[in-house]
């Protein structure tokens, strides 16, 4: 056995890290912005990274050629949303391109051209919605210029479309190529004018589809996978089985005589295998004798975190709450009267891309190249730098597409990349391809978090609540700032409206289990609390759910939740007659900007729910693509009923028992609901539309089963995780 000098705990991103990290390569930074701002600052010491972009006088992000085709180049992170098409749509509507010859690629980390590469918060178009319509207006008025002066009539006379720039009254006009030089000459106007929606051509269109498409469905598309460099090995990593566990020693005189193993050696996270191929590098970590020490580590299984959490809720522990939302005078007076009682439990959920975590790195001095599908490419590289002991700037990330992620490829201690760039520092050169298995990444972590959540209604003599007492107990997602990611989707609700009192309070247990973003965060867990309480406050005062839902929206004057409401009900058929066994429930909430109403058709058969089912409306602002808004309303919906059927990672003695999809399951073909979705339409910026389909499934079936049985939901999933029953009944029957 080989003993270690120095135990080294797993690596996590946290306050102190990210001090030091910017210290070392920021200089003279201040602390405290650093603690409140890490994304600017990382940002402003980043100064480059991969190769500044081909000259282009339309600017960093539009490259047009002689061929007439218009490039638009994409800063985000494409990992299924597409993108793609959105990012694109805005550049050609305000540039008058012709969408048939126009494409997207995909740019490499360099903050210097294109400013912070993060993709997250259901923010890749609503963050990018300004900067690509200046460009393309930009761009468009170059063209306009350079035609006004070959032809010597005013610009306000020139028209574009389709890539064409005509002059009706002279009946000239001139291709986009033939006009190419003139209007690189034209100095980009500081304040373009843009179009207003009534004047939109393409953006809402059906014409609007993905760029990627043909890629994807014939195997194209290069992901992290499918990277070959000259003379690249492959890595694999044993872990600690336990969270916190550390390496105490082992023995590697076996798996160095499996055939292509090049080397093994510790690293900060376990032991890394090198091997010429993922077959030799798999097989030489089987064969790895492992001691690990648990003296730090998680031990407790699921059942005692449970009960923890439940003691944490209730006041008998140590942990202190934090208020996260408060009104009225005295929030702290003994509730009396009419007080309805509520409790909750979320389980610990994985991600599970189809495409597990893989990375691809070369460190050559102080120069280090990754090839990643990288969430946050900003971040990544800071984290490189710090793993390379370099400097960002010399960090070179070719970000490609991610065969999904739903927040795993974007913790924000980079784990996975910084796994890789400390085991090609070891190779003398050589990229390193760093595979994880399915067990991997499902065991390893950074699970949407447990959590436990008590609720106290005290309710008028109208059944309206008069006041609000919350007790949520989540860890914390950023330790760099208040827990408010575990309260998003509570904080402020409309439902708080009738009443005079509102105590919530956060406690913030800390352990040793990583948690991480986990598609629409905080909101997975909050809608089906604050849907599935209102539903059941509604039939204990005797009202339509709807109805009583409209109570509140009418006295905090949402008119956007009520015209979702309205159409949910219109488009659902709600109050209207089913089938005999078949029920439906609503649920309404918003996440990233973004409302999202859905109604659930449900039955059950032996107690297992059948949704057959789901109609959904949106109000997303501005809808560019009204197909990606169908498609990722109907992939959320996918997604949370997944998670709300069997979702759950469950430890015992601290070791995760759900490794992959045999135990952790996930939907199937023949339990897919048919999905409606339709679109409110709106003249306001966009917002979000890649999470806040997911939050409202659950509470929309939980809210059909409380109509079916009376019975109400006080926990997920819905059935039993690890033993599917039924997966012969399909949503049809």
């Amino acid at each position: 056995m080989t003993d270690l000098p120095e135990k080294k705990s797993r690596f996590r991103m946290t306050r102190r890290r990210l001090i030091l990290g910017g210290s070392l390569i920021g200089g003279a930074l201040v602390v405290g912005y650093i603690a409140t701002n890490p994304m600017q600052v990382a940002g402003a010491i980043l100064q480059g990274g991969g190769d500044d972009p081909q000259p282009s006088a339309f600017g960093p992000f539009i490259r047009i050629t002689d061929d007439g085709w218009v490039t638009v180049v994409n800063k985000q992170q494409e990992l299924g949303q597409g993108i793609h098409a959105g990012l694109a749509a805005i550049v050609a509507e305000e540039l008058d391109a012709d969408w048939d010859r126009v494409r997207v690629v995909d740019s490499r980390s360099n903050f210097r051209a294109y400013g912070p590469q993060m993709t997250g918060a259901s923010n890749g178009i609503a963050s990018n919605w300004d900067l690509m319509r200046n460009a393309g207006a930009a761009a468009r008025a170059m063209f306009v210029a350079a035609a006004a002066l070959r032809w010597g009539v005013p610009g306000g006379s020139i028209d574009v479309r389709d890539g064409i720039v005509s002059h009706l009254d002279s009946r000239r006009t001139a291709t986009f190529p033939e006009l190419l030089a003139d209007a690189s000459r034209q100095p980009p106007p500081e304040s373009p004018t843009l179009k207003q929606p009534a004047d939109y051509r393409l953006i809402g269109t059906d014409k609007v589809r993905r760029k990627d498409s043909l890629s994807k469905s014939t195997g194209a598309q290069v992901y992290t996978q499918d990277i070959q460099r000259p003379d690249m090995l492959v890595a694999m990593v044993a872990h600690s089985p336990r969270f916190g566990g550390t390496l105490a020693r082992f023995d590697a005189s076996d798996a160095r005589k499996v055939k292509g193993v090049v080397d093994v050696f510790a690293i900060e996270t376990g032991v890394a295998v090198v091997a010429e191929t993922t077959f030799a590098a798999w097989k030489g970590r089987d064969a790895l004798r492992i001691e690990w020490d648990d003296s730090e580590a998680e031990t407790r299984s699921t059942h005692e975190l449970v009960r923890y959490y439940h003691d944490i809720a209730a006041g008998r522990s140590d942990v202190e709450p934090a208020e996260f939302d408060s009104k009225g005078d005295d929030p702290e007076v003994p509730f009396d009267g009419d007080v309805a009682d509520f409790a909750f439990d979320f389980p610990y959920l994985a991600h599970a891309p189809m495409e597990t975590l893989d990375c691809v790195a070369q460190v050559n001095g102080w120069d280090v190249s990754i090839t990643s599908g990288a969430h946050l490419a900003t971040v990544d590289q800071v984290y490189a730098a710090f793993a390379a002991r370099t400097i960002p700037g010399k960090v070179d990330i070719e970000v490609v597409p991610a065969g999904g992620s739903f927040g795993r490829r974007g913790v924000l201690s980079s784990d996975y990349l910084v796994e890789c760039v400390r085991i090609a520092k070891r190779t003398d050169g050589r990229p390193v391809k760093l595979m994880w298995s399915r067990e991997d990444e499902i065991a390893s972590g950074y699970f949407r978090p447990m959590s436990h959540h008590r609720v106290w209604v005290q309710l008028g003599p109208d059944g309206f609540p008069t006041r609000w007492r919350i007790h949520s107990v989540c860890q914390s997602l950023l330790p760099v700032a208040p827990n408010s990611l575990a309260t998003e989707g509570i904080t402020h609700s409309p439902y708080f409206s009738t009443a005079s009192t509102v105590d919530g309070k956060i406690f913030t247990p800390t352990f040793p289990v990583v948690v991480g973003l986990w598609r629409s965060v905080g909101h997975s867990y909050t809608a089906l609390m604050m849907e599935h309480i209102v539903d059941q406050l509604a039939r204990r005062a005797d009202l339509d759910p709807a109805a009583y839902r409209r109570v509140f929206y009418e006295k905090v004057g949402d008119r956007r939740r009520l015209a979702v409401l309205d159409e949910l009900c219109r488009k659902a058929g709600w109050g209207t007659p089913l089938e005999t066994g078949w029920t439906r429930g609503l649920a309404i909430h918003e996440a990233f900007g973004t409302i999202v109403g859905q109604v659930a058709e449900v039955r059950l058969v032996d107690g297992r729910p059948i949704v057959r089912r789901v109609v959904a409306v949106v109000d997303c602002g501005i809808a560019i693509a009204h197909d990606q808004i169908a498609a990722q309303m109907e992939g959320s919906i996918g997604f949370g009923l997944s998670a709300a059927l069997y979702g759950a990672i469950t430890l015992k003695d601290g070791i995760v028992q759900e490794t992959n999809f045999d135990r952790y399951l996930v939907l199937r073909m023949n339990e897919m609901p048919v999905v409606e979705t339709h679109i409110i339409a709106s003249t306001s910026r966009p917002t979000g539309m890649g999470e806040p389909g997911v939050a409202p499934i659950a509470p929309a079936v939980a809210n059909a089963i409380l109509a079916l049985t009376g019975q109400p939901t006080s926990r997920l999933p819905f059935l039993d995780g690890n033993a599917r029953s039924n997966t012969d009944v399909s949503v049809q029957s």
